[in-house]
C-alpha cells in the first residue's frame, strides 16, 4: 500500500508536469506567494516542492532572484544520461537474474500501451514505467528511487525527442531488444543494450541542446 501524498509532494507533481507538458517554459519564475495562493497552501510546503523539484534538475534556484524552471543545455543533458547509464545499468544487472514473468511481462504490456498512446503527455510516464519494471527486483529501493529522479529531470526532453515519429519508432525497436535480453535472462547482454539505448538517446538530445529545451 502506498502512502498518502504529502502537500508538497502534491504540489511537486503539478509543476513538474506544467514543466513536462511545456506550460511552464524553461526560463519561467515560480514564486512561492504566487504558487502558494494558486495552490491553497501555506508557503512552506511550495517551497519544499521546489527544492524537490531542484534536487531534480528540473527547477534552479538562485539565492537572490528566486526559483525559475531550469534551463537544460548540451552539457546538462549528457550529465543526466551519464548517471543514469550508471545507475540503471547497475540496476539492470542486479535485476534480472531475479526478475519474473509478471514483471518482465508488465514491462511488454507498457510497450503495447506506448504503442497505442496518442497522448504525447503520457509517453514520458509510460517511458520510465517500463525501465523501472524491468529494474525492480534490483533489490535497493533507494537506487530505484534515484533513477526515477533522474527520469523526471529529463521527461520534458525525451517528451519533445519521443513526439518524433521515426525516434519514437527507433526507440520502440531498442526497448524490445533490451526486453528480449531480459526475457533470456542475459544480464551483461541488457546493460549493453540498454547504455547503447540511453548513449544514443543522449547524443540526439544533446545536439539538440537549448533548441530543444526552449521548445518544452
Amino acid at each position: 500500500m502506498q502512502k498518502p501524498l504529502t502537500v508538497a509532494e502534491q504540489v511537486a507533481n503539478v509543476l513538474r508536469e506544467s514543466i513536462a507538458e511545456g506550460s511552464l517554459a524553461a526560463g519561467t519564475p515560480l514564486r512561492q506567494d504566487d504558487l502558494a495562493e494558486r495552490f491553497g497552501f501555506s508557503r512552506m510546503p511550495v517551497r519544499d516542492a521546489l527544492r524537490q523539484l531542484e534536487g531534480e534538475g528540473i527547477v534552479s534556484i538562485h539565492p537572490t532572484e528566486g526559483a525559475r524552471v531550469a534551463r537544460m543545455d548540451a552539457a546538462e543533458i549528457r550529465e543526466i544520461f551519464a548517471v543514469r547509464a550508471l545507475l540503471e545499468g547497475e540496476a539492470l544487472r542486479l535485476s534480472v537474474p531475479k526478475l519474473g514473468n509478471e514483471e518482465l511481462d508488465e514491462a511488454g504490456y507498457v510497450l503495447n500501451q506506448i504503442d497505442a498512446e496518442p497522448n504525447v503527455g503520457r509517453w514520458g510516464s509510460l517511458n520510465r514505467a517500463f525501465h523501472l519494471a524491468l529494474y525492480s527486483a534490483c533489490g535497493s529501493a533507494r537506487l530505484l528511487g534515484l533513477i526515477e529522479a533522474h527520469h523526471n529531470a529529463a521527461d520534458r526532453n525525451v517528451r519533445v525527442l519521443l513526439s518524433n515519429v521515426n525516434y519514437r519508432s527507433r526507440s520502440q525497436a531498442e526497448h524490445r531488444d533490451l526486453l528480449t535480453t531480459c526475457r533470456h535472462r542475459d544480464a551483461e547482454a541488457a546493460v549493453r543494450v540498454l547504455r547503447k539505448h540511453l548513449s544514443d538517446r543522449m547524443e540526439t538530445l544533446a545536439k539538440a541542446g537549448d533548441g530543444l529545451a526552449g521548445k518544452s
